[in-house]
């Protein structure tokens, strides 16, 4: 298992470093290029996941469980650097949709838990993605804590 997760982690390392060597050549910060990358693959797995839920995907056991421990790696991933002072709506527009508040040291423990909560959910769906039911009782508290998060410190789409 030790092993897998290094496998995993190093996958999505160089994944999300792979991403932001190809937006290189475009303007913008790099932490926020990171951060988006990031999203990006939470997304992407998330999606894989909840098409399967829905049923609009046929359920792939292992495809779902490579997603789960994708997002396990994305959810315990150190990502300090993607968060420097200076990246926020207030600072870059449009560039970024994080608020503001993600830098008041008032939530700081709030963003703490919230990520705790993430990591948590992605295991659980880690644990249960090896099968249709699994994945499908699952889903909802995934996307619960991302939604929390999202909710508090992402502006919405205009």
């Amino acid at each position: 298992m030790l092993i897998k997760k290094g496998v995993i982690l190093g996958l999505v390392g160089a994944v999300v470093a792979g991403t932001i060597a190809i937006a290189g050549g475009h303007s913008g910060n790099p932490a926020v290029k990171a951060r988006k990358a990031h999203m990006q693959l939470y997304a992407h797995n998330l999606g894989i996941l909840g098409s399967m839920a829905k049923g609009e995907a046929e359920y792939d056991a292992d495809q779902a469980v490579a997603a789960a421990d994708n997002l396990v790696a994305l959810a315990t991933m150190k990502q300090m650097s993607y968060w420097p002072a200076g990246t926020s709506t207030e600072d870059l527009g449009e560039e970024t949709r994080t608020l503001p508040v993600a830098w008041d040291p008032a939530n700081w423990d709030d963003l703490m838990a919230k990520s705790a909560a993430l990591a948590d959910s992605a295991a659980a769906m880690q644990t249960a993605a090896g099968s249709l039911e699994g994945v499908q009782a699952s889903i909802g508290a995934l996307g619960g804590a991302c939604g929390a998060c999202h909710k508090v410190y992402r502006q919405p789409m205009n």
